[in-house]
């Protein structure tokens, strides 16, 4: 699964508590050749780490091992490696597999316990910055599920929605000399209307940025009809063939998407700025750590290519070199990022990723707090 289908549901549902054990296997891989020659070296690895620690735990049933790890085998089986962006995750029980693809990087981990591992699948897709685009014509209207790399079509909330088809009216067009026009006829006028009110629906269960694409009329009638339309991230005035693929889709969208990364840059550094001015603003990862730890921190702004291993000391967080941790040492923690991600979403707060080299004065992570 992609990071897009993380919704707040399926979170909630994989962070429950689950008969033990529950395995999280997390990795880096390769999007690309050479690389990714090793990529199935390294998973064939773990999996032996994990049955071995399977089979040396006392607490595991033989019946529980066996089913474990016949949904692994099956997992593996089933890993695309076509597919592959820069981390794999694969959830196992004895009753279920899953297997995500995320891009953005994650440690090699093997975690047998309770729950399951979500650290890097929230970080991933808060990172990933995904977005609706609602393609809009008088005759049918599309929704799509989009991250900077990824967009596909979405059957849900109602959607797509095909106007219906009026029949032709000799009689109408000899009394006005012409057919209705297509962005002007109350049916069209009926069908956008049911168009805003399942966009709401959408937005109101997984709020993201939504982007329109349409011709100029199309849009203008959704706007005079509608309650959505108005607070959209963008606008792709063209039109959208029912037969676009979503790659081209996408690279129509780029411009519209950089603009409002653009955009959204230059806000949050005025938010942080504000911070600064009322002494409200922890900068680099041991002060963020500590604001986030104690639920103070409002708005948390992070590089996104910034990863860091770490030793807990004190509650303090001091930075190892990968070569020097001892990643067998409880004390540390290879994905603190990550980590530190998570429970900021969870404690409310707000978190955006920016442009590598954004926040290098800030040792590449900065919050502005609540208090």
């Amino acid at each position: 699964m992609d990071t897009d289908a993380l919704t707040a549901g399926l979170l909630q549902e994989l962070r429950a508590v689950k008969p033990y054990p529950a395995l999280s296997l997390t990795m880096p891989t390769h999007r690309r050749a050479p690389d990714n020659a090793q990529d199935s070296v390294r998973l064939r690895n773990l999996v032996a780490e994990a049955a071995g620690r399977l089979e040396a735990d006392p607490a595991v049933t033989r019946e529980a091992r066996a089913a474990l790890k016949d949904q692994l085998d099956r997992a593996v089986d089933e890993v695309d490696p076509r597919r592959s962006l820069d981390a794999l995750v694969l959830l196992v029980t004895a009753d279920e597999h899953q297997i995500w693809q995320l891009p953005r990087t994650a440690p090699e981990r093997v975690v047998l316990s309770d729950t399951y591992l979500t650290r890097n699948l929230v970080a991933a897709k808060a990172q990933a910055q995904p977005f609706w685009a609602l393609t809009v014509s008088a005759g049918r209207v599309a929704l799509w599920s989009g991250t900077a790399d990824t967009l596909r079509e979405e059957k849900t909330g109602g959607f797509p929605l095909t106007a219906p088809q009026e029949p032709p009216n000799p009689q109408r067009e000899e009394q006005i000399g012409d057919t209705p026009s297509t962005f002007s006829d109350e049916e069209t006028r009926h069908f956008l209307r049911t168009v805003d009110e399942k966009l709401r629906a959408v937005l109101a269960a997984d709020p993201r940025p939504f982007y329109l694409v349409g011709l100029a009329p199309a849009l203008a009638l959704l706007d005079e009809v509608g309650e959505t339309a108005g607070s959209a991230a963008g606008r792709l005035t063209k039109g959208a063939p029912a037969d676009l693929s979503p790659g081209d889709l996408l690279k129509e969208l780029r411009p519209v998407l950089d603009e409002r990364q653009r955009r959204f840059a230059a806000e949050i550094d005025g938010r942080l700025d504000e911070a600064r001015g009322r002494r409200a603003f922890a900068g680099g990862l041991d002060e963020v750590w500590a604001a986030v730890r104690e639920g103070r921190a409002g708005l948390v702004a992070v590089e996104e290519h910034f990863q860091q291993t770490v030793r807990m000391a004190d509650e303090h967080l001091e930075p190892v070199s990968g070569e020097a941790a001892d990643l067998t040492d409880s004390a540390v923690r290879e994905d603190v990022v990550d980590e530190l991600v998570e429970r900021a979403l969870d404690s409310g707060a707000e978190v955006v990723f920016l442009p590598d080299d954004s926040l290098a004065e800030h040792g590449r992570i900065a919050a502005a707090l609540r208090y």
